[in-house]
């Protein structure tokens, strides 16, 4: 179907393209906005560990489009996207619907790459989307039943060992997290938790090499080794092949096999196949990602803006973070609708506030402002803060917010002197105001009992 000229057409509900459509939305953008994305759920993806192993609920991580466009006039189309005709100004759909705009977002992010390596699309599992998360926990759960009831400790070692391909903050983090969940799990079925085994293969000699993280490498060495299981890194590990039970790799040009039924791949991305089909050319590229103005337009397609891991900056790269895609969001927008209302368009400008890196239950490193490092509890604090502030809307983001705030630092934690410096520190350092809110007024009534117990 053809649908009027004059709309947005946003394609991909990640980060980019939600918080375009969200502040258009906010803005009270004059033309009719259509968000494109083949998944019915968005996904948050820097909590999806915490997803994961539970301690977040589905609502906070993977809510609905429906339900965060809700009231915003956004119009969300769930269907992939088949091909775009920057010329012709219209985006084709596997459904066999045509959407024809006046300008285009492109925020489809970037996919998994397995650098060719033998068997690894097969039989490693990535860790990206809510499907990817409940496919590797029903693996392992599987996996841990399976050895509880094998009396051959060798076979049983091996059902027990996870390898993780790839040193950069997802390895890291996801072998983290599997660090200190896997035991209880597989105790809660009789299992010895010594017997579990996580390996981290990495290619180059450091892990978090190249990374943004990479300032917080020293923390997150040592932090690995705290895990309930401490996770074993091997660095100059190239994968080669990836069996079903097995993972081969090279080591000081000697090709080794470490037994493992589960392999999780971490190691890198590459440009989306959409994006690489669009006429642009070669020099107009960078790394094979388009290059755009400062205003995030695209060079030769001036009604086209591009935003996240659909973008080449050279003289700038910025991290692919939430933050940074919430800011690139809002000043597209602004764009847009300074376009629509005959303004002038102003340059992106996006402030990086650090840098945060999961390392286990209550545990994380955080880089504030690239001016001093915080480590363990007061950094999973601020972890939490900042990304429950980026939720998106208002009302998802008091919801999950109150409830994390209730949950995970007032019930967990019984003075409330202590209580208040924890989250006030926090607060402050974050900026994340509403979580200051919470906390004053849950502190205050906590404080209001002590007294009436005196």
């Amino acid at each position: 179907m053809n649908s009027p000229v004059y709309q947005t057409v946003i394609i991909g509900g990640g980060f980019t393209g939600l918080f375009t459509a969200l502040h258009l939305a906010h803005e009270h953008y004059p033309r009719s906005v259509i968000l494109i994305d083949q998944n019915e759920r968005f996904c948050f993806k820097p909590l999806l560990y915490e997803y994961f192993n539970g301690e977040m609920d589905t609502f906070q991580v993977v809510p609905r489009f429906s339900e965060l466009l809700k009231g915003s006039g956004v119009i969300f189309v769930q269907d992939a996207v088949q091909s775009i005709d920057l010329h012709q100004r219209e985006v084709k759909l596997a459904s066999g619907n045509s959407y024809n705009y006046s300008n285009l977002v492109l925020a489809l992010g970037s996919v998994t790459t397995y650098h060719q390596v033998e068997g690894a699309k097969e039989n490693a599992f990535p860790f990206w989307t809510q499907a990817d998360a409940i496919a590797l926990e029903r693996h392992l759960r599987d996996r841990l039943q399976l050895a509880v009831q094998t009396e051959d400790l060798e076979e049983r070692r091996k059902l027990l060992t996870v390898g993780v391909v790839g040193g950069g903050s997802s390895g890291v983090e996801i072998a983290a997290t599997l660090a200190d969940f896997l035991p209880p799990w597989y105790e809660v079925l009789g299992g010895n938790s010594s017997e579990i085994r996580i390996v981290l293969l990495n290619h180059g000699k450091e892990i978090l090499n190249d990374d943004i993280n990479n300032p917080l490498r020293p923390i997150a060495e040592k932090e690995l080794q705290k895990r309930r299981i401490p996770i074993e890194i091997l660095t100059g590990a190239e994968v080669t092949t990836i069996h079903a039970n097995a993972i081969e790799y090279k080591h000081n040009e000697q090709i080794k096999t470490l037994a493992a039924h589960t392999a999780i791949w971490t190691a890198g991305t590459s440009v989306h196949p959409l994006i690489k089909d669009l006429p642009i050319s070669q020099e107009h590229r960078y790394h094979g990602l388009p290059l755009v103005t400062p205003t995030m337009q695209l060079l030769d397609f001036p009604e086209v803006f591009a935003g996240g891991d659909c973008v080449g900056l050279p003289d700038n790269s910025l991290p692919p973070t939430a933050q940074v895609a919430y800011q690139q969001g809002a000043n597209i927008a602004h764009n847009l609708k300074a376009i629509a209302l005959g303004e002038e368009l102003k340059p992106v400008k996006v402030n990086t506030r650090g840098t945060l890196l999961k390392l286990g239950v209550n545990n994380a490193a955080a880089n504030l402002f690239n001016v001093f490092e915080v480590a363990g509890e007061p950094a999973h604090l601020i972890r939490h803060a900042t990304y429950l502030t980026l939720l998106p809307t208002p009302i998802h983001d008091f919801k999950a917010t109150t409830e994390w705030v209730d949950e995970e630092i007032f019930h967990q934690h019984l003075d409330p002197q202590d209580v208040g410096k924890k989250v006030v520190q926090a607060a402050e350092i974050v900026g994340a105001g509403v979580v200051g809110i919470l906390a004053a007024r849950k502190l205050l009534k906590m404080l209001g009992d002590e007294d009436k117990k005196d």
